[in-house]
């Protein structure tokens, strides 16, 4: 078989990189660091592959993503569950880093996913202030459920941490608006975006770090990418529900906040949302379709850079 026709499968680990190739069952592992990484692209550019495939892990990857994209390799980062299914389907079901590195050569060469531009450094600081946001926002409202329990002794010191934790949730808000307004295009996009009814400034934050392909899709790939597409469940005569899953949780859970202000106070999704419980739709479907009709509309507007018109949204 031809050099070129080589898939490269990397499971990373905070402390080591096992990589495997595909046909030729090559393995070897190298440190998770500044010299191991370097390493690693040096022999995958002599390897030449056709698609070097990771597991997006929490952020571990995101030094070996970055180093091989930026040197022109072909990689991509794919979903931990897309990966593990591919695994019980292919009969691996034994789990360990070595298996798991062969399991990703594997799936390069069979699924073979779309290689798709690395968000550059801003982006991936923007990206990095959400997920913090997002944390303090957690340990803010467990410290406030732990408050309502503890004994007077403890409930001080959990009132202090709680002054800190909204001290500091307003300085990483302040953070983000500075990042957002410090870039043209995404102060540009920022203002498209918070011209609707719904969106709000973390929102718009959170759609402009964690989806930057909005604009740039067609409404049902935009869909399938952030997991509002529905699905089919038939099998024979049995035609089954609908549902969504999968994709990219943060924007659904930014889209979703989103949609429940806008089912209140934007014309178009409070028609949609009214409607579909007219028809005797539950609240949980009318809030998703709304969410799929704002994620549409603000598609539209960042791809013919127009604002916010009632009228012209409606159609989108």
């Amino acid at each position: 078989m031809a050099a070129a026709d080589l898939f490269i499968g990397i499971d990373v680990a905070r402390d080591r990189l096992e990589i495997a190739t595909r046909p030729t069952g090559e393995r070897w592992q190298i440190g998770n660091d500044a010299n191991g990484i370097t390493e690693l692209v040096a022999r995958l550019r002599a390897l030449n592959p056709v698609l070097v495939v990771l597991e997006a892990t929490g952020g571990l990857e995101l030094p070996a993503l970055a180093s091989l994209g930026s040197a022109g390799l072909p990689v991509v980062a794919v979903n931990p569950r897309q990966v593990r299914d591919f695994a019980k389907a292919v009969g691996k079901l034994a789990k360990t880093d070595a298996i798991d590195a062969h399991v990703l050569a594997h799936f390069a060469d069979a699924v073979r996913p779309a290689v798709r531009p690395l968000p550059d450094a801003a982006t991936q600081a923007l990206g990095a202030l959400i997920t913090r946001r997002r944390q303090l926002v957690e340990m803010l409202t467990a410290e406030e459920n732990r408050r309502k329990t503890a004994p007077p002794p403890i409930r001080t010191d959990i009132q202090e941490h709680i002054a800190w934790l909204r001290k500091r949730l307003k300085g990483v808000d302040q953070e983000l608006n500075q990042a957002i307004r410090s870039s043209s295009l995404w102060r540009e996009q920022e203002n498209l975006l918070r011209s609707v009814p719904g969106v709000g400034p973390v929102v718009s934050a959170t759609l402009l770090a964690d989806l930057p392909e909005l604009g740039t899709l067609g409404r049902k790939q935009i869909a399938a990418l952030v997991g509002l597409a529905p699905l089919n469940r038939d099998s024979g005569t049995m035609r089954g529900k609908r549902t969504i899953w999968g994709g990219r949780a943060s924007v659904r859970a930014a889209l979703y906040m989103g949609a429940l202000v806008g089912s209140r106070c934007n014309p178009v999704l409070r028609a949609l949302y009214a409607r579909l419980l007219a028809a005797g739709k539950t609240r949980k479907l009318a809030l998703t379709a709304c969410m799929h009709k704002l994620l549409t509309i603000l598609n539209a507007m960042l791809k013919h850079r127009i604002t916010w018109a009632p009228s012209t949204s409606a159609g989108f």
